[in-house]
């Protein structure tokens, strides 16, 4: 009797952690509070955070900005439109402090009522979606590699899944990759293990390669109890350009990771359960912040292009501090749920 109910306990487990039985929605507050006190005195910092808005798929409301900064505002990028919370002290300040928070309501993104033909379209008319970033190139090795993939494929439909099958099958999550990854493809072209940025990233360069728009889309984990510390819970995933149809989501990354912490093989029923779920569909646990790579954010920061910008960034008598390193830059996320 008692291993009857043990077994039964593992299948109410298993069924519980299963795509089919996720949330429709999930609706919360976020918190961002961030500490730079303890920074160099008598430079000037200056400090950006993603900012989320409300788009098809969530719902940002109640949001609150408090510190001791000298000013602060909300801007855009020149480039992609992306919001962020921009906030400097002076050299005179001993306190850095700015605590911002905002209420979210997020829904699953469930597009996979695909049309029987695609819609004429123009690849100039999505261009900034087909061409190559600093570290993700679209000639050379990966232009060989897409069209590999999707010898034979007609149109961005089959294209696109043609390279999420390939990314799912041919990737894995490395658990000591730094943050999210760097979504180096070079790199990954030879080591193809990493984070969710990379796995994304290598998905949208075979993407563009092979002339399928497709972008990196960076937000953060919502919890899943209560009450959750989620610094640290950043997360990227993919969606691909459908003309006629538009932006579609994709999550290898999230497969690969399911993969791993469940100890999952590429043929257990349970991992094709995972691969289906994350073609065109996206769990609500998340809130989307940022898209762009290459950013150059607003004002200008005085370091390089920020290759993501799915974490808070900050400079201090114009270098940047590091933003994985939290003995450093110090900052703190939770989320609560919404009653």
């Amino acid at each position: 009797m008692k291993r009857l109910l043990l077994l039964l306990l593992v299948v109410v487990m298993i069924a519980a952690a299963a795509p089919a039985a996720w949330a429709k929605s999930r609706a919360g507050v976020v918190t961002v509070e961030v500490d730079l006190s303890a920074q160099d005195a008598g430079k000037e910092t200056r400090l950006w955070l993603p900012y989320p808005v409300s788009d098809p798929n969530q719902v940002v409301t109640d949001v609150k900005v408090s510190g001791d900064y000298a000013a602060s505002a909300v801007y855009t990028d020149r480039t992609y439109g992306t919001p962020m919370l921009y906030a400097e002290w002076g050299k005179g300040a001993r306190s850095r402090k700015l605590t911002f928070s905002f209420a979210v309501e997020r829904e699953e993104v469930i597009r996979r009522t695909f049309p029987a033909t695609e819609a004429p379209w123009s690849p100039v008319d999505y261009s900034r979606y087909l061409a190559a970033t600093s570290l993700a190139p679209v000639d050379g090795e990966i232009k060989l590699l897409a069209d590999k993939i999707t010898a034979g494929k007609k149109g961005v439909l089959e294209k696109a899944k043609a390279i999420y099958d390939w990314t799912c099958e041919n990737t894995y999550r490395d658990p000591d990759t730094r943050g999210c990854g760097k979504g180096d493809i070079c790199a990954l072209l030879k080591k193809p293990g990493g984070k969710c940025t990379d796995i994304s990233s290598l998905f949208i360069a075979l993407a563009r390669a092979a002339g399928v728009p497709a972008r990196e889309t960076f937000g953060i984990r919502l919890g899943k109890r209560g009450a959750e510390d989620i610094t640290g819970w950043q997360h990227c995933w993919a969606e691909f350009f459908l003309p006629g149809y538009g932006w579609v989501p994709v999550d290898p990354a999230d497969v690969r990771k399911a993969m791993l912490v469940e100890n999952l093989k590429p043929e257990d029923a349970k991992t094709r359960a995972y691969r289906d779920y994350f073609w065109g569909g996206i769990d609500p646990y998340r809130v989307r912040l940022a898209v762009g790579r290459d950013l150059v954010l607003n004002p200008p920061q005085a370091g390089a292009p920020l290759n993501t910008f799915g974490y808070p960034y900050a400079e201090v008598g114009g270098k940047t501090i590091d933003w994985l390193d939290p003995k450093t830059f110090v900052y703190r996320i939770t989320y609560r749920e919404k009653p």
